[in-house]
């Protein structure tokens, strides 16, 4: 099987009646996260098995909010998320500058 692109993607999330953002609130991602893909064209494939089990499971008449809702997603922090001071994630260590010995 070959990747899933974007206006499949888009398939599945109207058989499951949900939107980009609605799917991007729902697995706890961040909306860019998401409607980015559409940029790209191609869908990563943890999305796509996602998307595909939600659009069938609402074909199916199967409530797929309501398990989804059980489970404890943790909320992905957006790349390049730094703290104050620091340049993107990357471990650096605090210089000292100037004489520490009063």
């Amino acid at each position: 099987m070959t990747a899933m692109n974007y206006d499949e993607f888009k398939r599945h999330l109207g058989k499951a009646g949900v939107t980009a953002y609605e799917f991007a609130d729902l697995t706890k991602m961040n909306r860019n996260s998401v409607t980015n893909c559409s940029q790209k064209g191609m869908v990563p494939s943890h999305l796509a098995v996602i998307v595909a089990l939600m659009g069938e499971m609402a074909e199916n008449k199967l409530d797929f909010r309501n398990i989804l809702s059980k489970i404890e997603i943790k909320a992905k922090r957006p790349r390049g998320g730094s703290a104050a001071g620091r340049f993107g994630s990357s471990k650096q260590i605090d210089l000292v500058i100037g004489d520490t010995n009063g």
